[in-house]
């Protein structure tokens, strides 16, 4: 679709002339985290929880969970645990009662504290896409490595986007940055381009140190005041089945003694790396998930922690992973279901296995994204911009799924649910009677503008009036907007001193050669 008619439009059309005369790109809905208004799917009868739940606890005392991290098992060792090796067998009533510890909602406050989130209860939040090592966009037309200046791209479309709630991983890997200092950089770009929940990436104590203290400088925070509260996240993986490596658990230990937030997500697929029935993938996943959350609370009782969910199943011809499936669906409202037992808060995902921004994306990403509503997810990620599993983001696939994103927020509006004498509208009716139309009524004057949602990249002229338009396909709308929203970016304000301390920060942590790597 990247052909003549695109190269012909890309300065031109609604989104332009808007940018030219020094308005907003798009009228989109302003920063409002919905509040999940509807009951959550519950598949599974109250047996069927016991069931589960029986099932994780007996993998926890009879299987048991590998730590490839000393200090893990020492302290497993210390609560009573039954230690062997790096395996750890644990007793339902110390998991339930550690677990038991986790408060079930709490809040990360950013740099600025408008974009504070809640997470737990009714609270639904979106994040971004976060770590392909690949990007894709019309204008390139294939699947390249990702780069400093797209990952920024996508930093701005993660700031610019009031329905995407926090930022998660890097939203593309920069690859054309050497590891041992990519944390800094992207981290830099990250608290300099946006102003909302930062993400710091377990993977060895050197970047887990330098992102809390990065976080800490761009707020302007003491280290006690830093501590006094959740600032920032992470989210770890399990190595499934029944594995947690070294240097995840060893980030989550340190931000669990400095109070910051942790996700636990094991990336369990059905017929791979979990049983090819999706009640033993639950228990596993939960098994794996719970263990962790248990060595935390240990730790630091009360620490705040999510439990994720990533179970999906494998293409069994191929064995490539699928997302969007209706098992997929069905594990995440599962663990929903589960994530309530145990009191915390869930994340789940915003995912698809199709390759460009075309019909299966959306319609994949669309079941990922209602699972995670009827689930009652808190926390969504990758909500915006994935494709190929995961192995690349996309900024028209991102705007593309903000669409969807602003539809589910619009979706939750109470008032839609309304039943008051002016929404029941007797009078109206009345006065339109057996005869005529609402269109011009007072009743329908008064409203016509909020009454419904109003879409920024849908297109609901007919067939005709498409065609003279020019034909525009959706991902070809999206690419436009996307170029004049990075075109009219403006970043979020940040204090001169702080971000000369941050600049600061970096540069010394580059001259002393940043984080270990093996090349």
């Amino acid at each position: 679709m990247a052909d003549t008619r695109t190269q012909r439009r890309r300065s031109g059309g609604r989104a332009g002339a808007a940018a030219r005369r020094g308005a907003a790109v798009i009228d989109q809905m302003p920063w409002n985290p919905p509040i999940n208004i509807d009951h959550p799917t519950e598949p599974l009868p109250p047996e069927g929880v016991e069931a589960i739940h029986d099932g994780a606890m007996r993998i926890l005392e009879e299987i048991g969970i590998q730590f490839l991290n000393e200090e893990a098992i020492a302290i497993f060792r210390e609560a009573g645990c039954t230690v062997d090796g790096d395996i750890v067998r644990m007793g339902r009533d110390f998991v339930m009662e550690m677990v038991g510890k986790a408060p079930s909602t709490f809040t990360i406050t950013p740099r600025n504290p408008d974009h504070t989130i809640e997470i737990g209860g009714k609270r639904l939040l979106f994040g971004n896409v976060s770590s392909p090592p690949n990007y894709w966009d019309m204008e390139i037309g294939k699947k390249v490595p990702g780069n400093r200046e797209m990952c920024r791209n996508l930093l701005k479309l993660t700031q610019y986007f009031n329905c995407i709630h926090f930022a998660g991983g890097y939203p593309v890997e920069p690859v054309d940055i050497h590891a041992s200092v990519r944390h800094l950089d992207v981290l830099y770009d990250k608290l300099t381009l946006t102003d909302k929940a930062m993400h710091a990436y377990s993977l060895g104590k050197e970047r887990v140190e330098d992102v809390m203290e990065m976080v800490r400088i761009a707020g302007g925070l003491s280290h006690e005041a830093f501590e006094a509260t959740p600032r920032m996240y992470t989210n770890i993986n399990s190595t499934s089945p029944l594995k947690h490596d070294h240097p995840m658990i060893d980030g989550c230990l340190r931000l669990a003694r400095r109070g910051q937030a942790i996700v636990v997500t094991p990336f369990t697929l059905a017929g791979a790396m979990a049983p090819v029935t999706l009640a033993g993938a639950v228990a596993q996943s939960l098994a794996e998930a719970l263990s962790a959350i248990a060595l935390f609370q240990y730790v630091r009782p009360g620490i705040p922690c999510v439990i994720g969910t990533f179970t999906s199943n494998v293409d069994m011809k191929s064995g490539a992973p699928a997302f969007g499936t209706p098992e997929y669906m069905r594990a995440t409202q599962m663990t929903g279901q589960m994530a309530r037992f145990y009191g915390l808060p869930l994340r789940s995902s915003g995912v698809c296995a199709a390759n460009v921004p075309d019909g299966q994306a959306i319609w994949e990403t669309s079941n990922s994204l209602w699972a995670a509503v009827q689930s009652g997810t808190n926390m969504v990620y990758h909500a915006a911009g994935w494709l190929e599993g995961g192995l690349i983001a996309s900024p028209e696939k991102f705007i593309m799924d903000c669409e969807i994103l602003q539809q589910i927020q619009r979706y939750m509006q109470p008032e839609l649910c309304a039943t008051g004498p002016e929404e029941i509208a007797l009078d109206a009716i009345r006065s339109v009677g057996n005869d005529g139309h609402f269109f011009g009524i007072q009743h329908t004057q008064d409203r016509y503008t909020t009454a419904f949602y109003q879409p920024f990249l849908s297109d609901w002229k007919n067939y005709e009036g498409w065609e003279v338009a020019g034909g525009i396909w959706t991902a070809e709308r999206a690419h436009l907007l996307f170029k004049e929203i990075i075109g009219s970016f403006d970043a979020p304000s940040m204090d001169a001193a702080i971000r000369e301390e941050l600049a600061d920060f970096v540069a010394r942590r580059k001259a002393e050669g940043g984080a270990p790597t093996d090349f």
